[in-house]
């Protein structure tokens, strides 16, 4: 038995301009280029695969060789060139695919079918798909041909990646780019495909299928035609969710009302059961910022068309939308988009999509709320105790007298000692910083005590020897993989200037250059190191002095007669020889 089955993106294939789906201004414009005949020798169609590009060109071809076009022009589909076409028997229209006829000598076989004039028609057209992965010989030996061909001669190049093509090529072409499916494009097409077939599908079971096809219409029929084998013709959401291994809203619609509720045991059982399906953590998580992404758009009037899916999942969005306030869907989308990006990177990538659950179920409680309502409230508990109450008064009373052990062990005071003891005030205590430390000793008579206030910028004086330390001290403190550049600066050594300043003299700019990129991280250990924080180091080129040349008698003599004429003249008289 014959099979006559044909998949559906063959089967649905347009064949004229107004079939084309979602280039609805690139159609147009072919349309009107050939109703008014103005038709350029090169076109290059780029895009997005799976979005008409050789269907249009196909299209195209057709049209212009047509005995009959149609008003607007459309191919007439009757004539002896259309019905060619249509039957796959045309001379007029070749198509050539460069990602297996590629090389030097399949374009100059191209170039030799150029020369032919068509026997019928007006246009011999030359449709090169996936023109990108021509070599660059081949792209070499087809310049001259696609620059200036023959009157009748049409090419169509068609591909996905225009930043492969030479720009010389692009020169030489009209460029025409195609655009990504919208999601409401293809829902509409595969409902016009479904009533063709006799299909019952659900708008959401479509809507899901538009989505994972990305823009790609060819790529929604073929999971389409997958589906329906699956379900039999009856396309529902939760098979299409089941065979495409599609995490269901349902659970990120759960997900938030627990968020909502601040129910965080439920989170994570939830969490526990959509991993024990199968599914992955990061794409949960990648699905949690979709979701919360489509109730931030959901929540205002005039971001509601970014929502692209089904009216009844559309108010289903908004319903819940209402329910969340503004400031936790901020807050919980940017946990999950930075619980998306540590993902990869985590070890225990469980407990990074728990933390995450929490984080938004208690951004969720308003009762936790700081004042910005972006984050729950943090309340830091103090670690010291309280200070003792002889170190700083808190209460005018006097601590109360505790009984004495004993007679035998301590002697009893005096009354009148208790008495004196107890008037006496408390010495008072004053804090100048925290963290400075009091004085061991007080006087007895004073009764403030006052903390030194540490001196922040130290600045001692310099000298050859702490200088020189420390300018070794920095270049052990240099880590293993700085061996070269401790090696480099141990060969220099700065001197003193003054007593905030030193100098240190290199002997070649590329020296130069790096001891001044490391300028911030040697004066921050230095001025550690020299207790000195006002120090700076000033960089300085030494002048590259020229080495004296030893010279002959003879040479040193020319060189005195070139400063003196009258040396010759002595020499001469003297009868002097120089050897």
């Amino acid at each position: 038995m014959v099979n006559d089955y044909v998949v559906s993106a063959l089967k649905y294939r347009p064949l004229n301009f107004d079939s084309v789906v979602g280039q609805r201004s690139l159609t147009t414009t072919l349309k009107n280029a050939i109703s008014s005949g103005k038709l350029a020798h090169a076109y290059l169609f780029c895009g997005p695969r799976g979005v008409g590009k050789t269907t249009c060109a196909r299209i195209f071809a057709k049209a212009i060789n047509c005995f009959d076009p149609q008003e607007g022009g459309e191919p007439c589909g009757k004539c002896e060139s259309c019905l060619a076409f249509d039957q796959q028997r045309s001379m007029n229209i070749h198509e050539l695919d460069a990602a297996s006829n590629n090389s030097v000598e399949d374009i100059r076989e191209l170039c030799k079918q150029v020369l032919i004039p068509p026997q019928t028609g007006r246009y011999k057209v030359f449709i090169i798909d996936e023109v990108h992965m021509l070599s660059s010989a081949a792209f070499n030996a087809f310049l001259k041909t696609l620059e200036e061909p023959p009157s009748y001669v049409i090419f169509i190049l068609c591909t996905t990646e225009k930043h492969k093509i030479l720009p010389t090529i692009l020169s030489r072409c009209q460029v025409y780019d195609f655009q990504r499916m919208t999601t409401q494009n293809t829902i509409d097409h595969l409902k016009y495909v479904a009533e063709k077939e006799g299909y019952t599908a659900e708008p959401e079971a479509l809507a899901l299928i538009a989505e994972k096809a990305d823009g790609g219409m060819r790529d929604a029929l073929s999971i389409f035609d997958q589906m329906v084998s699956f379900s039999e013709g009856n396309l529902t959401y939760e098979n299409v969710c089941k065979n495409l291994n599609v995490l269901s809203q349902e659970y990120y619609f759960q997900l938030v009302d627990h968020f909502l509720a601040s129910r965080v045991p439920e989170c994570l059982l939830l969490l526990n059961e959509v991993l024990l399906k199968g599914f992955d953590g990061g794409n949960f998580i990648a699905g949690l910022a979709t979701h919360l992404r489509n109730l931030l758009v959901s929540r205002d009037a005039v971001t509601l068309p970014l929502l692209e899916m089904s009216d009844k999942m559309r108010s289903r969005y908004q319903e819940q939308a209402q329910r969340c306030p503004i400031r936790f869907v901020y807050k919980a989308l940017k946990l999950a988009n930075d619980c998306d990006q540590a993902y990869r990177t985590s070890r225990n990538k469980r407990l990074q999509v728990e933390i995450c659950l929490i984080q938004c179920a208690q951004a969720a409680d308003a009762g936790n709320a700081d004042a910005s309502g972006l984050s729950p409230a943090e309340t830091l508990k103090p670690i010291a105790k309280e200070p003792a109450p002889q170190q700083v008064a808190k209460t005018a009373e006097p601590a109360p007298v505790q009984p004495a052990p004993s007679a035998a062990v301590q002697p009893v005071a005096t009354t009148k000692e208790s008495q004196a003891e107890a008037k006496k005030p408390l010495p008072k205590v004053t804090f100048k910083h925290f963290g400075a430390g009091k004085k061991e000793e007080a006087e007895a008579t004073s009764s403030v005590v006052q903390v030194k206030e540490p001196e922040e910028n130290p600045s001692e004086p310099i000298s050859d020897e702490r200088l020189v330390a420390a300018w070794f001290a920095y270049i052990g403190s240099l880590p293993h993989e700085s061996v070269a550049l401790a090696g480099r600066l141990k060969g220099l050594q700065p001197i003193v200037k003054n007593r905030n300043t030193a100098v240190l003299k290199v002997s070649n700019p590329q020296v130069q250059q790096t001891v001044e990129s490391q300028m911030p991280q040697i004066l921050s250990a230095m001025r550690r190191e020299l207790r000195n924080f006002g120090f700076t180091l000033d960089v300085e080129l030494e002048e590259i002095q020229e080495v004296a040349k030893s010279c002959s008698p003879p040479e040193m003599l020319k060189m005195m007669q070139a400063q003196n004429a009258d040396v010759g003249d002595l020499v001469g008289k003297l009868h002097l020889t120089f050897d």
